[in-house]
């Protein structure tokens, strides 16, 4: 290749984005060479690793943009120690097909089971997929619409928590709500009815939402929404950290019974 018509590659290269191509040109062309590639066969070479390329910076960024607060995935996650969990239905929720179809994830389980790890692993399986996603705990999210509500940005605040494909809240139900925290989060979850999807963790039961949130009226029309076209998981497992601190013997008897 002579120094004019390298020149020219490489410009061209960055005019179209090849990031990929234009830095590793020589090694791409070695391995053409050492494989006695026909010219399609290096154009597809050439372009299978943009294209790999430009996909892994794609996740990495949505990876960023979903703050999730810590690198999770389902390949980690201790099947053996949940036994009530279906790693197939999981597997099935991890293709992200739901997310095409605007469905739900309800995760059900007591505090230290392992929802917001399966959260955090669906989350990170659904960008991979293709698809836009935000990770924020029910605490955030609440303050977050009270504070646009009392800015007069109510409005907007529910815009930006609407348009990801997936909306992950983790941890509702940690805390009581008043009717005002049921209101915005009904808004929210209206507004998203239909269009786009939500997986909450919680380790309240449907039942107790009424309760929850001090509005039985609301309660009743957000699960409606909720849970029109839904996938409910329920984790009946023993708390991790119970788990290790019985195995370590820091639980005496009676503590350990008061932990089942």
């Amino acid at each position: 290749m002579t120094d004019i018509v390298r020149l020219r590659v490489e410009e061209n290269c960055k005019r179209l984005y090849l990031g990929l191509v234009q830095s590793r040109l020589d090694a791409l062309l070695d391995q053409a060479s050492r494989e006695h590639m026909d010219y399609l066969q290096l154009l597809d070479l050439v372009l299978a690793a943009e294209v790999a390329s430009k996909a892994d910076k794609r996740v990495k960024m949505g990876i960023q943009i979903a703050h999730f607060p810590v690198p999770k995935t389902l390949e980690e996650f201790d099947w053996s120690a949940q036994p009530s969990v279906d790693p197939a239905q999981v597997r099935e929720l991890a293709t992200g097909r739901f997310v095409g179809h605007g469905h739900n994830v309800l995760l059900f389980g007591p505090p230290g089971v392992g929802k917001t790890h399966l959260a955090i692993g669906i989350g990170r399986a659904v960008v991979q997929a293709g698809y836009s996603v935000l990770f924020v705990t029910a605490t955030e999210l609440l303050a977050a619409l009270d504070k646009a509500r009392a800015d007069n940005r109510l409005s907007d605040r529910l815009a930006q928590y609407a348009k990801p494909k997936l909306l992950i809240i983790d941890e509702l139900g940690y805390l009581t709500y008043d009717k005002v925290a049921a209101n915005l989060l009904f808004q929210l979850v209206n507004r998203r009815h239909g269009k786009a999807s939500t997986l909450i963790t919680t380790n309240q039961p449907v039942t107790h939402w009424g309760t929850m949130f001090g509005d039985e009226m609301v309660a009743a029309a957000m699960l409606d929404r909720l849970l029109e076209h839904s996938y409910a998981l329920v984790i009946q497992g023993e708390s991790y950290r119970m788990r290790e601190k019985r195995r370590a013997g820091l639980l005496r008897p009676r503590d350990a019974a008061a932990a089942k």
